[in-house]
């Protein structure tokens, strides 16, 4: 359980994968916790299901306005517009580089892995992602495998990641099991 424990959900205005925000979400509350919705602007963000409109959630807090000393922990969902676009905004990848420096869990699924290459957070670390992020996940010295669900404790924090929708129940449940301790 992570009941008292606040967990940060970092999207980009567009682009989420919206099952990678939902069914964590929900596992989130499930335990216990309570998720926030953090992103670059103000309003709403507007999620799909692959490359068709979804539903809009509002923007609980800006990532230029926090810092991961107000969380307990980060999930990165998913979808192949929104970690390109957060790779691009300085405010979103020192957000997440400071999870990182302060030793706080970390669940990335999808294409979200591509902005933990921009933190340079996944030097020496174990993880798995969308198959056409071995490469830059390679390059960025990180050792890719192609698995359901893992989770990485050699370096300053606990990192979780998937590799796609169908791994979520792995995902959620290794997220919520990383955000417990």
């Amino acid at each position: 359980m992570i009941q008292g424990k606040t967990i940060a959900f970092l999207v980009a205005p567009e682009g989420i994968e919206q099952v990678e925000l939902t069914e964590p979400w929900k596992a989130v509350e499930q335990a216990g916790g309570t998720p926030k919705l953090v992103s670059t602007q103000q309003g709403r963000v507007q999620a799909f299901n692959h490359l068709d409109k979804a539903d809009t959630f509002p923007v609980d807090a800006v990532a230029g306005d926090v810092a991961a000393s107000d969380f307990d922990g980060l999930v990165l969902p998913g979808g192949v517009a929104n970690p390109d676009f957060l790779r691009t905004k300085p405010e979103a990848v020192r957000f997440v580089k400071e999870f990182f420096d302060a030793g706080k869990p970390v669940a990335a699924i999808c294409h979200a892995p591509w902005t933990l290459v921009e933190a340079d957070v996944v030097r020496e670390r174990t993880l798995t992602s969308w198959p056409s992020l071995r490469t830059d996940l390679s390059n960025a010295g990180a050792t890719w495998v192609d698995k359901e669900v893992v989770v990485c404790t050699g370096g300053p924090n606990t990192l979780v990641t998937s590799r796609k929708p169908d791994d979520l129940k792995a995902f959620c449940q290794a997220a919520v099991d990383a955000f417990g301790g």
